[in-house]
């Protein structure tokens, strides 16, 4: 948040929740994990499959806790409800509803951490501008409300990650966020062990229009194979749509995109206007994430200058590809840290980052992507034409979905493949060498993250 102000009192919250509150107390923050609480948050004793929250009710008030919404009385500072969920989703919806912030959505199957990041970015770099972002990947039925429920009433911009990985859930959440302006990243294959089609999946990110504003705005991958799909559904709605992309014919288009040391200079053409900034990061993907960012900063009605400034000081994320020099032998080596996720579209784009390094030998740690179905062995097939076109020298494959992958890189790369984390991270530091380019890509399932910690503990 670009600023501080006030968030909820108890008053504000029995209101919101339909509660009886023990007294009076006021909230700076909320959560719903003890183990994130500071001093002055709300905590939400949330039901659970594995625990309920309200066995950590103490544990959170020990840690500074103002007050707690709960669904049985306690001996600290509450708001007591018949339900501690539907009381987080109904503080979300009047968080929203006492806001006159401009608020955009932002989905895809790819890019939606990143391109969140970055607009929230651009938004903070204005002066005098109170931007409010989710954090993490809190995208989903919990962590949506969760967000909502910590802007700030005197916001001016909020930016909402919305994740899904079935039909009619991202519905749901563009109803209670009521984006002015809803950004699509791209559609790929992810979670489409749970869909019929990538097209089936196209038609559930669409549903982030559903809860468009009046006067909204539907922000659009040019470049998409389901680009008329996504149209389609938008039209419907009778939303404004502007489009994004490299290709002629987009709304907001790179009129040229060139690698610099410290990421990428993009000229960009928009309507009425041209724009020329530098994305700090590389890549293809980047570029087209920029180029949406720079959609959604016209649409809220922000500044196009001071955002470029913003996504020029862009840095990777820690599992989105946060950059790091790290010890090996007698020298370094470079560590690029995707370990958050993994599916064939990111794969393809993180590989070809990792083609243009310079390095004495360029590693890949690939950890299987998950949740893909019948489509699996396939889809792991093919990362083989882009593994050999980013000259890799050295590919560790971890986990059983890579099987395919090996038996494609058979005669072709050199490769290990391993059947976890555990013995990839026991594998990979005797591999490494002095000028290295090392890439760790893979479903967070994986546990591919402890390699990356390990590797920087040097």
């Amino acid at each position: 948040m670009c600023g501080v102000s006030p968030l909820w009192t108890s008053e504000a919250i029995a209101a919101a929740t339909g509660g009886v509150a023990s007294g009076s107390f006021a909230a700076t923050g909320v959560a719903f994990d003890s183990r994130e609480i500071g001093v002055g948050d709300l905590f939400v004793a949330m039901p659970g499959e594995v625990t309920d929250g309200h066995r950590f009710i103490d544990g959170a008030f020990a840690r500074g806790a103002a007050g707690a919404i709960v669904s049985q009385p306690i001996a600290h500072p509450h708001i007591l409800v018949a339900d501690t969920a539907v009381a987080l989703n109904a503080l979300g919806v009047a968080s929203r509803q006492r806001t006159r912030a401009r608020i955009a959505g932002v989905t895809g199957s790819v890019g939606k951490t990143g391109t969140k990041e970055a607009l929230a970015a651009a938004l903070c770099r204005w002066p005098d501008t109170r931007v409010h972002k989710s954090v993490k990947s809190y995208n989903n039925h919990t962590g949506v409300p969760l967000s909502l429920s910590r802007m700030p009433a005197d916001s001016d911009f909020g930016v909402f990650e919305m994740g899904m990985n079935h039909a009619g859930e991202l519905a749901a959440l563009t109803r209670m966020v009521r984006p002015h302006v809803a950004l699509v990243t791209a559609i790929a294959p992810a979670h489409i062990e749970f869909f019929a089609s990538e097209a089936a999946i196209a038609d559930a990110k669409a549903e982030i229009f559903q809860g468009l504003e009046p006067g909204g705005t539907a922000i659009i991958p040019f470049d998409s194979p389901h680009r008329e799909r996504l149209m389609r559904h938008a039209r419907d709605l009778g939303v404004t749509i502007v489009t994004f992309g490299i290709g002629d014919g987009a709304d907001v288009r790179a009129r040229e995109a060139m690698l610099t040391r410290n990421g990428t200079l993009i000229t960009a053409v928009l309507p009425g206007a041209e724009l020329c900034f530098t994305v700090g990061q590389q890549g293809d993907h980047w570029v087209s994430n920029a180029l949406a960012v720079i959609a959604a900063v016209q649409a809220l009605g922000a500044d196009l200058a001071t955002a470029g400034l913003a996504l020029a000081e862009l840095e990777g994320l820690a599992g989105r590809g946060a950059r790091s020099t790290i010890r090996t032998g007698n020298g370094t080596a470079l560590l690029i840290d995707e370990s958050y996720n993994a599916n064939a579209a990111s794969m393809v784009a993180t590989l070809a980052v990792l083609g243009r390094e310079t390095a004495t030998r360029r590693i890949a740690v690939l950890g299987e992507m998950r949740e893909l179905g019948s489509e699996s062995e396939r889809l792991h097939a093919a990362i083989a034409e882009p593994v050999v076109s980013a000259n890799v020298d050295f590919a560790l494959l971890v986990g059983p979905g890579m099987a395919a992958l090996g038996k494609a890189l058979e005669g072709r790369v050199e490769f290990r493949h391993v059947a976890d984390s555990a013995a990839a991270r026991d594998l990979i530091e005797s591999v490494i060498a002095p000028g290295d380019a090392i890439l760790v890509k893979g479903s967070n399932g994986v546990g591919l993250s402890a390699i990356v910690d390990a590797l920087r503990a040097n």
